[in-house]
């Protein structure tokens, strides 16, 4: 494995330096860079950072236009959309690496695959797994966004056996049925593909999320991450313990504030070289996510390493009175409070040393007042936010922007006072 890994990124660079505008301007003091690189040798090449692509987006082409086959935009999570372009083998190695993944999670070619996830606003995340369930050889439901009972009549017309989609929705979808008189539990699905939101903490004990979707569907939830600049996906397999990575595809490194690279356990920023990649390929890629790598051998039997789930984004993280947190945390603990079903958390600060949270929650009638939501989030996060209960008309009002194609349910309004706040960011990538 190793061997063929400094094979495919000695091939890599030199596809950089050959052919990218950007790698040769960066790596002109290394011409032959590619000769002898190795994996020890990896932290010798500069990061690239968002900023880069943002920046200097055209200069990252590494194909002739006449060879672009799809042009997507990355979500503009932390920063403003990003364009990534792909060619036709780029997008044959994106539905390789989520056929891998779909098999590794148990789905195969008998299997009625529905998507909740659109595949259309300039979204890679539609397109790959639709790419990879007809790579399995499983039937493909393109059913994309939609409303609860446009979904459920989907359903009862085609009987899917797994379903795609951002698992708040899944879980509010599973409600819908229930409240509807049909049983979530009792339907043809037997597996939840769940993308941008994590399912499980640092330790990969599942969150309240994943435990009320296991429940409500009667079907085992699988996690999924991905971006749109590293054309690749790192899926967990039916032992549910962190997401596997395809060593041919992508070499990935956990680094520090510093970028000195971490050993397996420990938590830092995510860092991918996107391996084999043609149209945009990248060296040493910082996503701005903090996860974790786990390298013992995975009880599934595969010896590559996982990637832990995503603790939060590095600018997303608060610092609340010497407690240092990330919004997921905020968000897991909201979905353990009895009869909470929408919220949104804000962020601020008056000043460099603490952040303040504010969280603005609705519910049904099991949703106790106001301070007994704020000692249940107390008990659970070191810190005791603000808390205001809301309509659920209100609060969905927020959460669901027509402007995003996410859910957006943190939002950020920190300043210098010499900057202004950062605008409202999606939760997922």
């Amino acid at each position: 494995m190793r061997a063929l890994q400094e094979s495919l990124l000695r091939e890599h660079v030199a596809h950089c330096l050959r052919h990218s505008p950007y790698y040769r301007r960066v790596l002109a003091n290394r011409p032959q860079a590619a000769e002898s690189l190795t994996l020890d040798r990896l932290a010798e090449l500069p990061f690239t950072e968002k900023t880069d692509l943002e920046r200097e987006n055209d200069a990252f082409l590494a194909v002739p236009e006449a060879e672009v086959a799809e042009i997507v935009l990355s979500s503009g999570t932390t920063g403003k959309p990003t364009r990534m372009m792909y060619s036709a083998r780029d997008l044959e190695r994106l539905a390789w690496n989520e056929r891998q993944s779909f098999a590794s999670l148990g789905m195969t070619a008998r299997d009625t695959v529905m998507l909740t996830c659109t595949l259309d606003r300039c979204f890679v995340a539609g397109l790959a797994y639709w790419l990879g369930a007809r790579a399995l050889g499983a039937a493909a439901v393109r059913s994309g966004l939609g409303s609860m009972e446009s979904h459920a009549h989907v359903m009862d017309q085609i009987g899917p056996t797994v379903l795609i989609g951002v698992p708040t929705f899944l879980r509010k979808l599973a409600r819908h049925l229930a409240e509807a008189g049909r049983n979530p539990a009792e339907s043809s699905v037997t597996r939840l593909v769940c993308i941008g939101e994590p399912l499980r903490d640092r330790a990969l004990a599942p969150l309240g999320l994943v435990e009320d979707l296991e429940r409500l569907w009667g079907a085992r939830a699988y996690s999924t991450y991905a971006s749109s600049e590293i054309a690749t996906s790192f899926c967990e397999c039916e032992a549910q313990c962190g997401g596997h990575l395809h060593p041919e595809l992508a070499l990935v490194e956990i680094v520090d504030e510093q970028g000195r690279i971490l050993p397996p356990g420990r938590e830092g920023e995510v860092v991918v070289t996107p391996l084999a990649t043609e149209a945009m390929p990248l060296i040493r890629f910082k996503t701005g996510d903090a996860s974790i790598l786990h390298d013992a051998p995975c009880p599934c039997g595969r010896r590559s390493v996982r990637l832990g789930p995503i603790l939060g984004r590095k600018r997303q993280m608060m610092k609340v009175r010497g407690t240092t947190l990330y919004p997921q945390a905020v968000f897991d603990a909201l979905d353990r409070v009895p009869g909470a079903t929408e919220y949104y958390v804000r962020v601020s600060s008056r000043d460099n040393l603490s952040d303040e949270i504010a969280v603005h929650v609705a519910g049904d009638g099991r949703l106790g007042a106001a301070p007994e939501i704020a000692e249940r989030l107390q008990a659970a996060l070191r810190v005791k936010p603000a808390v205001t209960v809301e309509p659920e008309t209100a609060v969905r009002a927020r959460v669901y922007d027509p402007r995003s194609r996410k859910p957006v349910r943190f939002f950020d309004e920190r300043t210098d006072g010499l900057t202004p706040a950062i605008q409202p960011v999606p939760i997922c990538s």
